[in-house]
């Protein structure tokens, strides 16, 4: 008789949960996964996904409204949330119907209840059912987070309610200034409402390289969406199907809607954790664990947002691929963190990868920059207001390319092709050699000669 019913069981069906157990169940384990809600995480169904099919359909009244200088004259169009909202959920369905089968094709198998832990090898399901498992993954994600309660909290949505709104909202006041809070912001100024953008810090995009930060802020203002920093939101008024935002610096906004959009915590209350002696971290907040993705007992793993370490559904599904190697397939693997990259789907949109300017002159004693700020051929002819924004940034000394930052139309998609020199180590020499792809806008990646700025920091004395 096996002594434990599985070999592995995962807590979680989101893409890190699911491509552990489909890896580890093609290894040859005996595996179970727990889902309490939808299969396919936060991505899937509430995140990353929709989100982006939101932020395609949002683009097409630019689209409308550039045609003209191209000679198309469009008549009258029309918009339909609804459709929206019903097209997306059906796709979204597809999906989850994708990740079930897949999983269920590994040879896995699906429980759709929640799991809590009773020990370091048992579990108890919500059935009332108990499994005992020689591993357990647990890859439950992270939530939207609201941040202090302050008055009015129950009347705000985050981006969880936003996908299912009955309605577009014609004013909405978004807080925050991450990813998230300037996608939606996107999003529904370009289907019509009227955004407002409310952040605490100096300028939105905490993190960022600071001319990413300026120019993207920049761009969305001549969009006509008002960004408001150095501020918060600190009471919402509800009356009758409107609300008001009061702001800490006393002013207050009207809107249909007002969202928070201010991060997002992992998902570890009632899981059980402290029983089986699972420890948290005290830095972040997220489920403490090693290089190899191990908590602090040794045959429990957890991948993926619930650590807090690097929140971006590519990175959970290589530590879940990279666990299920390790602890299955004998091939241990342990995930790189650094230089992964990274868009936010803003409008302008932004990619990067590698150091920001400001980290770089931390790191590196002489550091170059190469940065450029222009017109793309399309807004010759439209007649827009839009400038794009490529930076690379360079080890002087060894000529490597340390980081890439690029705002403007497609830059995820070049950003990801950037990404492998970078991890590469490509050089500037590399760069330069690189014969130019005309006309496209990335062609200024290989074609940027002459620095901008040159920093050389001074040795201590």
């Amino acid at each position: 008789m096996a002594e434990f019913d599985v070999d592995l069981f995962v807590i979680g069906g989101g893409s890190g949960g699911v491509r552990a157990a489909r890896i580890a169940a093609n290894y040859g384990a005996k595996v179970m996964v727990a889902e309490e809600y939808r299969m396919g995480g936060t991505c899937v169904i509430r995140g990353c996904v929709p989100k982006k099919l939101f932020v395609i359909g949002s683009h097409v009244h630019q689209e409308i409204e550039d045609a003209a200088g191209f000679g198309w004259s469009i008549g009258q169009v029309s918009f339909d949330w609804a459709t929206l909202v019903a097209n997306k959920d059906k796709e979204i369905a597809r999906l989850e119907r994708a990740y079930t089968t897949n999983v269920e094709k590994s040879g896995a198998t699906i429980v759709k209840t929640r799991a809590v832990l009773e020990d370091a090898h048992t579990l108890r399901l919500a059935t009332g059912e108990k499994v005992t498992a020689k591993y357990i993954l647990i890859a439950t994600g992270g939530a939207p987070n609201h941040g202090p309660a302050v008055p009015g909290i129950e009347h705000v949505i985050s981006s969880n309610e936003a996908f299912h709104l009955k309605e577009l909202p014609k004013r909405i006041v978004i807080q925050g200034g991450g990813y998230i809070a300037l996608e939606f912001a996107g999003i529904f100024a370009g289907y019509g409402s009227d955004v407002t953008v409310v952040y605490r810090g100096d300028n939105i995009l905490r993190g960022f390289d600071e001319d990413v930060r300026k120019h993207v802020r920049t761009e969305m203002e001549k969009h006509g969406i008002t960004i408001i920093t150095g501020c918060t939101v600190a009471k919402v008024d509800k009356h009758g199907h409107d609300f008001t935002a009061h702001l800490s610096g006393g002013s207050s906004i009207a809107a249909d809607q007002v969202m928070f959009a201010i991060g997002r915590h992992p998902n570890v209350a009632n899981l059980g954790l402290e029983t089986a002696g699972v420890a948290i971290n005290p830095a972040n907040g997220g489920i403490q664990v090693d290089g190899w993705s191990k908590t602090s007992v040794d045959n429990i793993y957890a991948v993926g947002d619930v650590t807090h370490r690097t929140n971006l559904t590519p990175v959970a599904i290589r530590e879940g691929h990279a666990f299920a190697d390790t602890v299955f397939g004998k091939r241990p693997v342990q995930v790189d963190h650094a230089t992964i990259p990274t868009a936010v789907f803003s409008q302008p949109e932004v990619g990067t990868v590698g150091l920001t300017e400001e980290e770089a002159r931390a790191q590196y004693s002489h550091v170059d920059i190469y940065k450029t700020d222009f017109r793309p051929i399309k807004a010759t002819m439209s007649g827009r207001d839009t400038r794009v924004l490529m930076k690379l940034v360079v080890d002087a000394s060894s000529d490597r390319v340390l980081g890439c930052h690029i705002v403007g139309d497609c830059a995820a998609e070049i950003t990801q092709a950037v990404a492998i020199a970078v991890k590469m180590k490509a050089t500037k020499a590399d760069f330069d050699a690189t014969v130019a792809l005309h006309p496209t806008a990335s062609e200024e990646l290989v074609t940027m000669r002459t620095p901008t700025a040159r920093h050389v920091r001074q040795a201590a004395e």
